[in-house]
């Protein structure tokens, strides 16, 4: 059973387990989407976290998307862990793929900790290449050169919101605990008390019976879970980041970057994006160019969070920086960069365009 709701040409419906979707009202629209754009919420979250982004991308873009906004990891399901969500989600994402047989691309956009699920989601859903052979002009065989896929569709982009990359265990990537050594040392030990497993993975203390943390383990590819392939499979791959006030994902995690990369940044003339500050593209960088950078570089990041950054770079990145620095709304700048409330959060809408603007459909 499900609710329909027509508003300003989008059509989105509420089941009663909680999930959204979000497609054009006009039929010729619906049918032509093909693209299916997985939106993943953080922790504590609901699917209704996401509901002005859903119906932005539908506005804009009515005749190519279909949006799903996940639900099968809200509220305290989200303590469970980022492989216990991303088990759920990847389930829900190929129920969603089975329902709609017309869907040939995905895309994936996640806040917060979504961002680490949506990781471990893609790895899972990877499927290798089949090769095909096909006949050229000249009655010769010839190989295409094949490419995987995401849950059997084309993966085109992978977008994180205020994501903690890093984790949350370097000093300053969570704000709120002021960058005081004394107190990062306590979170990483009483974490889980509050977060469940998710805060362990958060702060990479999961490293039982001598398995890397989750967090290391997802930069390589393990038996059926293809966390990197997956990962370089997306033709783009965004992380927007706040630059301050975000008192839970420091910009350093969010933006993977050292602290000696952190950009300077000033306030924006654009009046499109005013507060979109800073905007930097980001090659691919081979392991053996990391083998010269000395730990003592960077005195901020222990060496377990060098090892993430240099693993995550092994693939392109489109950085994309915000300032809420002179919003009303500053102090919930991890909220106001999703638009989490249409109302309160209103001044994020910026980000959401931006972020539409450059979608690959």
């Amino acid at each position: 059973m499900q609710n329909d709701v027509v508003k300003n040409g989008v059509c989105s419906s509420e089941p009663v387990n909680g999930s959204r979707d979000v497609w054009s009202f006009k039929d010729s629209d619906s049918l032509s989407a093909d693209h299916l754009v997985i939106m993943v919420h953080g922790i504590l979250g609901s699917s209704s976290d996401w509901k002005f982004g859903a119906e932005q991308f539908v506005k804009r873009l009515p005749d190519k998307v279909f949006v799903h906004c996940s639900e099968r990891n809200m509220s305290k399901l989200t303590l469970d862990g980022v492989d216990v969500m991303g088990e759920r989600l990847a389930k829900e994402v190929l129920d969603v793929i089975q329902e709609k047989p017309n869907l040939r691309k995905i895309s994936f956009v996640a806040h917060s900790v979504g961002g680490l699920v949506a990781r471990y989601v893609i790895g899972r859903l990877y499927r290798p290449p089949k090769e095909e052979v096909k006949e050229d002009t000249s009655g010769n065989e010839c190989k295409e050169e094949p490419r995987g896929t995401i849950g059997g569709l084309d993966a085109m982009n992978f977008i994180t919101v205020a994501s903690p990359h890093l984790g949350s265990r370097g000093n300053k990537q969570v704000p709120f605990l002021f960058g005081v050594t004394a107190f990062e040392k306590v979170a990483r030990c009483v974490i889980h008390w509050i977060f469940g497993r998710t805060g362990r993975h958060l702060f990479l203390t999961d490293d039982d019976e001598g398995k890397p943390p989750l967090l290391k383990w997802m930069l390589e590819d393990y038996d059926e879970f293809y966390f990197m392939t997956a990962l370089r499979l997306f033709k783009r791959r965004v992380l927007y980041s706040n630059v301050g006030y975000d008192h839970f994902v420091g910009w350093r995690t969010s933006s993977i970057r050292r602290d000696s990369e952190l950009p300077k940044w000033e306030e924006t003339l654009n009046e499109t994006y005013p507060h979109i500050v800073y905007e930097e593209h980001c090659k691919a960088c081979d392991a053996d160019r990391y083998e010269t950078i000395s730990m003592e570089d960077d005195g901020s990041s222990d060496k377990l969070e060098e090892e993430l950054v240099r693993g995550l770079s092994r693939v392109s990145w489109e950085k994309i920086d915000v300032s809420f620095h002179s919003s009303r709304q500053r102090t919930a700048a991890h909220s106001v960069i999703q638009v989490k409330d249409e109302v309160v959060h209103i001044e994020g809408a910026d980000v959401i365009q931006h972020m539409i603007d450059r979608f690959l459909t």
